[in-house]
């Protein structure tokens, strides 16, 4: 027998009486759900919303695995409660490209193609996303500024990929001849 989801192999209930609405705005759309308010973000992400592209990692915000963008900025969902995320603004790795195109994708993803980034992969939607989340925030960022800001953790070591990669988005390029 396989099994569905994480929630039903921990045979966990995601509803009870304790419940409450929240409502955000994930990758444009409008959303209320009806979820316990310690419930973590990102297993309303994935259980509840089917957006599975924010990975878990270590469940104590220190991989970075989980990264989404909440209101521009960068934020760990495997910790965030559900009541932080209630009435704002989330983007998933899955929300990323323009208008959900492939054909469109973001300028960090465009450069994480360029410069080959990923070896295993697992990681990169919450790096692609913490560094969407620091180019909003500082938009030609120096190697000090993205080692502070980009504290995710890579297991395959494409550290210096991505910096190449994130200098290359950072003016907007997405390759660098």
């Amino acid at each position: 027998m396989v099994a569905g989801s994480i929630m039903d192999l921990l045979e966990l209930d995601i509803r009870s009486e304790d419940s409450m609405a929240i409502t955000m705005t994930v990758n444009g759309e409008a959303h209320a759900l009806d979820v316990e308010p310690e419930m973590p973000l990102l297993w309303a992400l994935r259980e509840t919303l089917g957006l599975t592209g924010t990975k878990f990692g270590c469940g104590i915000s220190a991989c970075g695995a989980c990264t989404v963008l909440m209101d521009g900025r960068a934020v760990r969902s495997c910790t965030l409660p559900m009541s932080a995320a209630n009435g704002k603004t989330v983007t998933t790795i899955e929300g990323l490209a323009q208008d959900g195109a492939l054909n469109k994708l973001h300028r960090v993803q465009q450069a994480w193609i360029a410069h080959q980034v990923p070896q295993c992969g697992y990681c990169q939607s919450g790096v692609i996303m913490a560094v969407a989340g620091l180019l909003a925030q500082i938009p030609k960022p120096t190697d000090d500024e993205i080692d502070a800001g980009i504290t995710n953790i890579c297991r395959c070591g494409t550290f210096a990929r991505m910096r190449a990669a994130i200098h290359d988005a950072a003016e907007g390029e997405g390759v660098r001849s």
